[in-house]
């Protein structure tokens, strides 16, 4: 949206600077026609015959020419300004097309930011997922382990299933007590003698 705002301005500020150079070169035009109009007048005048009064004459072509001096006055004085305008013109274009330039550059950043966000999300993911089946595997072996646990522990001759659902720690107990028992038993066959 700025970028196309950009643009529009620039389309404006371009189609006034065309429109101010077509006048600079009508008013340009307009001052070579009234140029050759005082050359044609000035060899008009030469061309008079002797005949003619000389004082008509220098009159007449002082009053030709001061009316020719002012429309070239005003003609440059209208050519400065259009100079002016043109300069002021092109200066807001080459401004508006640095700030398009500058707002594309933005925009591309952000893109090249938005992809690596992007990036970085999906290894998130990918390592969130892994971890998940690693944790799921490790459980799995866990469970695995601690009813294997709970199976040697009560399958020992003379214990006693368990009431219900046992914790960890009072499966740790019981296998404790049991590894209690069989080093005990160790050191009595031992001071009998017995392999």
């Amino acid at each position: 949206g700025a970028i196309s705002s950009l643009q529009r301005q620039m389309e404006i500020q371009e189609s006034e600077l065309r429109r101010v150079i077509a006048e600079k070169e009508s008013l340009q035009n307009q001052l070579r026609e009234r140029e050759m109009q005082l050359k044609a007048l000035a060899d008009k005048y030469c061309n008079l015959t002797q005949e003619q009064k000389q004082e008509d004459i220098v009159v007449i072509m002082e009053e030709e020419n001061r009316n020719l001096h002012q429309i070239v006055t005003e003609q440059e004085s209208k050519l400065a300004e259009q100079n002016k305008l043109i300069g002021e013109l092109k200066a807001t274009i080459s401004k508006l097309r640095a700030e398009v330039v500058s707002t594309r550059l933005h925009l591309l950043e952000q893109k090249q930011a938005q992809k690596e966000i992007q990036s970085q999300a999906d290894t998130l993911q990918h390592k969130e997922l892994q971890t998940r089946v690693a944790l799921e595997q490790i459980t799995a072996k866990f469970e695995r382990y601690r009813n294997k646990i709970i199976q040697a522990t009560f399958s020992v001759e003379g214990s006693q299933d368990p009431p219900g659902e046992l914790t960890d720690n009072e499966v740790l107990d019981a296998m404790q007590k049991i590894i209690n028992e069989r080093t005990e038993f160790q050191h009595m066959l031992k001071k009998r003698g017995s392999k």
